[in-house]
Parts: structure tokens; sequence; C-alpha cells
């Protein structure tokens, strides 16, 4: 009897833990059906990807896709389009909006109005904050909750948490590994006055290297006196990646395309305010020092901390400028782009977009091309140079630090759930997204 699919994707390149190798995946119901030769089956709809590699769904596990509140920047629709426009399909969203993420009310409209009118899968962080600790280990258990995330520096208001006990305090309640901003804010605000109004080359040396390390150094510690799991985001340093490789038992940590693209200080040269991040891009040492905990397996995953401000915003003179940019479209691009240079292979860009942040966060049927898993895939083609323009990119934002950049490698299709998102560059199936499902979250 003949095999019958939904959708075959036939004479692509499969990458996934087991290498790669050319095969053909049998889609039925929004799951993977069957790998392998399928020519004799038959299906609904059959694509050609001969010349094309078929990856695991590329998820980016930090995102700031500023609604409610923020609008004006980026909402989730406009935010989740341009994930998906870059063959992402599933992102990880920061509480860092208006109100901000930290009750069970403001969780809950925020999954309201992400599902199906966001373009990809999606997962809310929510705020940890010194008043709602006593609630954080039902809200982390929200369905569509990617953890608690705190910011020890760089934000205002609740969701900063600078001081050890606070932060001891929500190490005690929480069960999930937690995400956070490791920058110390006494040594930030000590710093300050090392600000030169209308040089952005001087943000690194306001939030320098020790800033990062410090805070990094505290959450280890308290990881290792409460027996709890942390994630360090966007490494800046060298000096971070050299302490956190001594302790791999509590922490994880991330990397940003930015971070191991842009240098200073000519990115500040060359694009002013536009390459001000927190924590902030620095010399060549240290970029040197992320790609070798990129090398050395450090480095669990990859995340674009997409963070978008008006033109408009962006163009105040430093230091009102805010810090962040657009990233989430250009991960893919950008990152295939250092594969082909050789500077990580295609099976270590998997296991940093796909494999690792499953493993990472216990994601339910993500993160790999296995029989019975989401049927997730970002298809790409590694031969293919395009330009990165500001027109390309689908953010409300309409900006990129990357405008004008040449690539080699380039997303072609977004597969979430079985349906054919994003194909050569057009939207085709629209707003689909559902809360990804956690295997410490799921209800009997």
């Amino acid at each position: 009897m003949t095999q019958r699919f939904d959708v075959i994707l036939r004479g692509g390149t499969v990458v996934n833990q087991d290498g790669e190798g050319l095969r053909d995946i049998g889609i039925a119901s929004g799951r993977i059906a069957e790998i392998g030769a399928l020519s004799q089956a038959s299906a609904a709809e059959v694509i050609d990807c001969k010349g094309l590699h078929i990856l695991p769904g590329v998820m980016d596990t930090q995102v700031h896709f500023r609604e409610p509140g923020l609008e004006q920047k980026e909402d989730l629709e406009t935010g989740s389009r341009s994930a998906v426009m870059g063959g992402v399909t599933a992102v990880f969203e920061m509480p860092n909006t208006s109100p901000l993420t930290v009750t069970e009310a403001t969780f809950t409209d925020k999954v309201k109005r992400a599902h199906h009118r966001m373009h990809c899968d999606f997962a809310f962080f929510i705020g940890g904050t010194r008043e709602n600790v006593q609630d954080l280990p039902v809200l982390e258990r929200a369905p569509g909750c990617a953890g608690v995330k705190v910011f020890i520096g760089s934000s205002t208001g609740a969701l900063l948490v600078e001081d050890d006990e606070s932060l001891r305090r929500i190490f005690q309640v929480i069960r999930r590994r937690a995400a956070f901003h490791a920058e110390d804010e006494y040594r930030l605000n000590e710093r300050k006055p090392l600000r030169i109004e209308g040089d952005p080359r001087s943000h690194p040396v306001w939030r320098d290297e020790t800033a990062a390390l410090m805070a990094t150094q505290r959450l280890v510690k308290l990881a290792h006196e409460t027996g709890k799991r942390i994630h360090v985001l966007h490494i800046s340093t060298k000096e971070e990646i050299e302490f956190l490789r001594d302790h791999k038992d509590v922490a994880s940590c991330e990397a940003t395309p930015h971070h191991l693209t842009l240098v200073a200080p000519e990115c500040y040269e060359r694009l002013g305010t536009l390459a001000q991040m927190n924590p902030p891009v620095r010399g060549a040492d240290h970029r040197a020092g992320i790609w070798r905990g990129i090398e050395q397996g450090i480095i669990d995953v990859l995340g674009s901390d997409h963070a978008p401000h008006t033109l408009e915003e962006k163009q105040k003179t430093y230091p009102a400028s805010p810090s962040g940019m657009t990233g989430v479209q250009t991960l893919v691009p950008l990152m295939l782009d250092h594969v082909n240079a050789g500077r990580l292979s295609l099976a270590r860009f998997v296991d940093l977009t796909s494999a690792g942040p499953a493993r990472l966060y216990n994601m339910a049927c993500k993160g790999r091309i296995a029989a019975g898993y989401d049927a997730d895939f970002t298809v790409v083609d590694l031969k293919r140079s395009e330009t990165i323009t500001n027109k390309w990119v689908a953010s409300k934002a309409g900006w990129t630090p990357y405008d004008g950049v040449r690539v080699t490698g380039w997303p072609v299709g977004t597969f979430i759930r079985g349906r054919r998102v994003m194909w050569q560059g057009e939207l085709v199936t629209p707003s689909q997204g559902e809360p990804v499902r956690f295997l410490e979250t799921l209800k009997a």
C-alpha cells in the first residue's frame, strides 16, 4: 500500500543530530511522519528541495517584541513576521513590556494576543521581581512560559533586581532554569561619568567587561548555593567564557550574532548609535573569545536579542539614545555566512539554534528532525548570496545594522508544524503561531 502524507519535502539534504544526508520527509497532521526514501509515497503537496538544506526549525530564544505598550517600536505580529521571513520557527519573548509581564493577568493577556496572530510559535518569559517572588513557582509553570527572566542590571522599575539577597529569594523558589541579563548595576552606576556625550565608542568603556563578569560570578555563586540552573544571556566578554567553562553544571549561556559579527571601535565609527546594545559590542579580543566559546562548546545557544527602537529614537545623541537593534530576521543569514566562512560547522549551527534550546528548556517535540516531532524546518540555500537591506527587514522598526552587508547562505523556507509559512521571500500561511510546550509544564 502506498504511503500517503499531507506534504513531502523531497530531495533535500537533511541536517540533524545523526549527521546530514539526502532524505525525504513525510509530514502528516503537523508532525514528522516518516524520514527516508519516499519516492513511492504520495502527498497532497510535494515540495522539491533539491539543492537545499533542511534544518530543524531555528529557535531564537531571546527577542523583545515590545507588545503591549511599546507598539510604535514593534508588536507581536510584526516581530514574528520578521522572524519567519528570516527562517525562524519559534521565539522566546522577554517581559520588559508596558505593563511588565510579571503577573498571571499580564502573562495570560500576552499569550492571548499572540495565539494565531503571531506567525511563528512562541513562549514568553515571566519577569522575576521582588514583588512577585511568592507567585513565581506557579507563574513559571504556566502553559507557554519559557521560565523566569531576571535583570541584574540594565533595567528599570520592578524588573531591576540588583542585590544578592533579593536574587537569592528568587533562586530559592524557582524550579526551572532561569535566564539573566548579567551586568552589575552598582558598577554601571559608578561608571556613568565615563560616558562621553555624542560618542557611542564610550559605551563599552562605561559598561565594561568587569561589570559583566562580576554579575555572572555572583549568579554562579547563588546557583551553587541554592542548587538551581541559570542561563546567562548575551555573553559579551572573553572573561565570562573562561569563567563559565568551569561552571557548566549550573550555568548555560548564549551568544548573539552581533557579538560574533560586529567589532569595536569600528562598528561605532561606522554605525554610531545603531551599534549600541546592552551589553555592548566590544573589541576584537572579546569577539575572538566568544568564538572560542562556540568552538569549545561552552556556548549553548544563539539568541538574537532582537530589541527594536525606531530610527528616530536611535538617532538621539548618545547616551540619550536607547540600546537595542533588530536581529531576529538576520540571525540565520549572518550565521550561515559564518558557516560558509569556516567559523563554525553547519552541525554546530543546528546545535546552537534547535537541539541546544530544546535541551536547555526541555521543549516537547521540537529541536530535531525525528518521527513524532513537530514538522518545524528552516530550509536554506547555502550557496545563495544576497545583500541584507533595510527594505527586506519586516520589523516595524524598518532598519538593520547590517544594511548593505553581502552574505552567503540564505533562508528560503520556514515550516511550522507542517505548514509552509514562508517560501522564497513570501509570507504564504500567516498567523498560525501557538505556544511552545515544555516538558516541565505539561498538564496531565
